[in-house]
Formats: structure tokens, sequence, C-alpha cells
């Protein structure tokens, strides 16, 4: 099936099958075959100048791999009433609610009981997770004597943090369900960018200056950054009157 000029999508028949978007790429010198963690999706970028019919052999002797990783991604988990979620790593019942938000109270969440639970917790957290990224990206921003001009919140599938040129921090705002340690450091090392824009042995040791033990955070993330993407907080679909 055909989506563009530079993409297509290829089936790889099986049980279940594997849908794989294969992309031109003007920079690619290689084949390069990729499975996201965070949704499951796989792309094969693939040179310009190189044949379609080069692309599928490929793509088909590594089938095995693919659905490997696949097989490795987390369950995909929704929050709901009854049930628990992290936040700042610690889990935290969900119980029902008669209030139009959800709120924490005594260490709990509550929420109204409706489809919308899921994307009503997401609003609370990334509320929290705004308050304590902005605090800590203050606290290392003047430690390093260098002002950030703005901080946004995405809900990000490849980065946990980014840093520009005009120093705009961005961070995704599911760190709030890790432990607080965590969040500090990816605030350390966006905020590091602003002295290096690069990842040189300069850059971390600005980033070891602002917090010390970024290697175990770092490892953390790593190892457990795929169970924070396997959240979702879309609103479950109206179910019809039978």
């Amino acid at each position: 099936m055909t989506t563009g000029k530079d993409l297509k999508l290829h089936v790889l028949s099986g049980d279940p099958p594997v849908e794989v978007k294969m992309r031109r790429s003007p920079r690619a010198r290689r084949f390069s075959l990729r499975v996201s963690h965070a949704d499951g999706q796989v792309s094969l970028s693939l040179p310009k100048w190189a044949p379609e019919r080069e692309a599928l052999e490929f793509l088909h002797s590594r089938e095995d791999w693919v659905r490997a990783q696949l097989a490795r991604r987390p369950e995909v988990k929704r929050p709901e009433i009854g049930g628990t979620i992290p936040v700042c790593g610690s889990l935290r019942s969900i119980l029902p609610s008669t209030g139009r938000v959800a709120r924490f109270e005594d260490g709990q969440i509550t929420v109204p009981n409706s489809r919308r639970c899921a994307p009503l917790i997401a609003a609370l957290l990334k509320a929290l997770a705004r308050d304590r990224l902005i605090e800590a990206s203050d606290r290392y921003s003047a430690a390093l004597g260098l002002p950030y001009s703005r901080l946004t919140l995405r809900d990000t599938k490849s980065r946990w943090g980014s840093c520009s040129t005009a120093g705009h921090l961005m961070f995704s705002w599911r760190l709030i369900m890790a432990p607080p340690e965590v969040l500090d450091y990816v605030a350390a090392h966006e905020v590091a960018h602003l002295a290096e824009m690069n990842h040189s042995d300069k850059f971390w040791k600005t980033c070891e200056r602002l917090y010390p033990d970024y290697k175990a955070q770092r490892a953390w993330l790593r190892a457990n950054g795929s169970d924070l993407l396997a959240w979702r907080f879309d609103s479950l679909p109206d179910t019809p009157d039978l």
C-alpha cells in the first residue's frame, strides 16, 4: 500500500500480521530497521538509490528479530477506578469521586467514574509535572548561572527532554510517574545543554556537576522508560446501547 512519494506500508504476513512503514531518506546510507517500544511501530529507512526489492529482502531476513522486539514490549496499561498508577515513583490508588476533576487526596487519586477517567488523571499528572519540572529547572539553571527562555511539556515517544539553541526546554510530562530523582536528573541534563549544546565530555562534566548521581538515573530510564510509555490516557469509546 502506498501512502506517499517516499513512504510505503508493507505487511509481514503471519500471526499476527505486522505493518512496516518503509521510508526513503536522502540521509540514509544503509537499511535501518527500528521497532518503537513506545507504540510498537515498525519502520524501515532506506537510501534513495536502494531498490525496493532489496529493502524487502532485508526486512524479511530480520522478521524474527522484529517479532522478538515486539514481544518484549510492555503490556499496554490504562488508569482505572480501583487500580493504581505510579506517581513520583510510588503506586497511588485510584478511587471514585463525585467531582468533575481528578485530585490528590491523602496520597491517593480521586476521579469521577466515567469514560474520561484516564484523560482527567493525565491532566492532574501534567499539572504536577509542570510544577516539579519548573522547580527543578529553576534550581539547576540558577546553579549553572544560565537562564532558560521557556519550558513546555509534551507527550514524546523518543526523548525525555530537549533544549533548543534559544534556551527553550521541553520535557515529557510522563517523567512525573518516575522517581523524583529521575525527573531531577532529566531537568539537570537539559539545563546542562544551556552551556554545552552537545554530548561531549565537557557536557557530561557539566551534567555531573549539576547532578552527581546522573548515571544511576540514566540507567533507570533505560531499564524502565518503556513502562512509563506503555500507559494510555485516551478516553474509552462510547458503548452503543443494546
